[in-house]
């Protein structure tokens, strides 16, 4: 009888501890995947305004046929394999970050080729590359 008063203690604390860690658990994964789905749509929406921009601009120095044009020309290339490279698909890719801080420099480079000053925006309305 003393036996099931001096347990109380150790049997509640148990108790709240794994209802504690069941709660914690499905909302860490609630929170995970929301998380996870704001910040892939913000990626995914960067990499969307840098592969427009690459498009538009490969349409437009297409037909130029001058030195300085070619330059541009190879890093927009470059700009645009690098792109199509990116793993949208793989979320679990470890070189993810770094992939992107190349896209995002190369993207400067290619703005200081064009002599354009890009302004990359996300809102709630959506995303936006203007310059």
């Amino acid at each position: 009888m003393f036996d099931a008063i001096v347990m109380v203690d150790e049997r509640f604390h148990g108790e709240g501890y794994q209802e504690g860690y069941e709660e914690g658990s499905s909302l860490g994964m609630i929170e995970g995947k929301q998380y996870g789905t704001f910040h892939g749509a913000k990626i995914g929406s960067e990499i969307g305004c840098y592969q427009g921009l690459a498009f538009a601009r490969r349409c437009l120095l297409h037909g130029s046929a001058t030195e300085k044009d070619s330059k541009k020309m190879k890093v927009l290339e470059s700009f645009i394999g690098m792109i199509q490279k990116f793993p949208y698909a793989d979320p679990t890719y470890d070189k993810l970050h770094e992939d992107l801080d190349r896209i995002r420099g190369k993207f400067k480079q290619l703005c200081s080729l064009l002599n354009v000053q890009p302004d990359f925006k996300i809102s709630a309305e959506g995303s936006r590359l203007s310059y």
